[in-house]
């Protein structure tokens, strides 16, 4: 992958105007496949996309919510023979339990009351090219079943009708949970997990790969200032350094926010990043521990402190109400209960 150019800091003969920024200087290059980064880390995930995207085999792409699955699934349809094709895309965490059937496999006029005309599924629409299943672990087991049937043998049903449909799918699927886990708690099949995971690849958080963040800092401002018709090419060395001292609990999609942000409030040719003491005031935790704490309580706070059912912190984390309690017990997080509420 070629280098994205970025401004190296110049010790010996440089203004002391010049150390306090970091200019862009050049790009001789753009981020391969939309994915930016330099670090070993990434290109572990760049070497695998090259290798698995000539085959038809399935992907498995893993990580936390934010790191850029959807970019790795464009990548590899991308670099694949069913490029000619677009890939189709669907958010399994956003259909109704109900309609998740009809709307991957269609439906006939009349299937179910309000079925007033027959519809094409997702997989009637991939035909000859690749379906990518974004959270693919909030499927229930039914439809996992009929998920199946299709990777084997390439044909299904439309809901209210016996005539069965072949086809000619790529599947990608992406998850920010452990499916192993999902499996032991009895939450996703097993023979679906084999299925699946012919082919991992672990996109790894922002925080296992600082050293990318200048090079996608810079493409990302390259790329607001081109929408906003802004120039910017000078970012303040300490600004740099609280991006890279910053833990992101949302990843990429996190930093790509906050530059978007601070691309609008900037004036001038220097990028002012907002809420910047937040960012300087933070650092990494240095353990294990508390990077689990910390994940935790960013968890129950997006949960609002809520603990058990569908939306609770118990589920997003994919563990038992028992086993986060107990995990919440050791590393010292109370309960809203015991921080004077009630929920549970």
């Amino acid at each position: 992958m070629q280098k994205t150019m970025l401004q190296i800091e110049r010790r010996n003969d440089s203004s002391p105007m010049e150390n306090d920024f970091l200019e862009r200087e050049s790009q001789s290059s753009v981020p391969c496949c939309g994915i930016a980064g330099q670090s070993a880390a990434i290109r572990k995930v760049l070497q695998q996309m090259c290798m698995v995207a000539p085959t038809d085999s399935s992907a498995l792409v893993c990580g936390e919510t934010g790191v850029g699955k959807e970019l790795v699934a464009d990548a590899i349809h991308n670099l694949s023979r069913r490029s000619g094709f677009k890939i189709v895309k669907v958010n399994c965490a956003a259909l109704p339990p109900p309609l998740v059937e009809s709307e991957l496999f269609g439906r006939e006029k009349g299937a179910y009351t309000g079925a007033l005309a027959r519809q094409s599924g997702r997989f009637d629409m991939a035909d000859g090219s690749t379906i990518f299943l974004d959270e693919i672990s909030e499927l229930s087991l039914e439809a996992q079943a009929k998920l199946l049937r299709v990777l084997q043998e390439g044909s299904f049903e439309r809901l209210g009708s016996p005539k069965t449909i072949k086809v000619n799918v790529r599947l990608i699927a992406a998850t920010n949970r452990d499916l192993s886990e999902e499996v032991r708690e009895g939450r996703f099949r097993q023979d679906l997990f084999y299925r699946l995971n012919v082919f991992p690849i672990k996109v790894p958080p922002l925080r296992e790969r600082t050293d990318d963040i200048p090079i996608l800092v810079w493409t990302f401002v390259e790329e607001f200032c081109l929408r906003m018709g802004k120039k910017i090419t000078k970012i303040p060395r300490k600004t740099m350094d609280a991006l890279q001292r910053y833990s992101w609990p949302g990843n990429v999609r996190e930093l790509h926010n906050i530059i978007e942000r601070s691309a609008i409030l900037s004036s001038g040719e220097t990028l002012r990043i907002a809420h910047f003491q937040d960012l300087e005031q933070t650092a990494h935790p240095v353990t294990l521990a508390e990077v689990e704490r910390e994940h935790i309580l960013r968890t129950l706070e997006n949960s609002l402190w809520r603990i058990k059912g569908p939306n609770g912190a118990a589920s997003r984390l994919g563990l038992k109400p028992s086993t986060l309690y107990t995990r919440m017990q050791k590393l010292g997080i109370p309960t809203l209960s015991q921080k004077g509420g009630i929920r549970t």
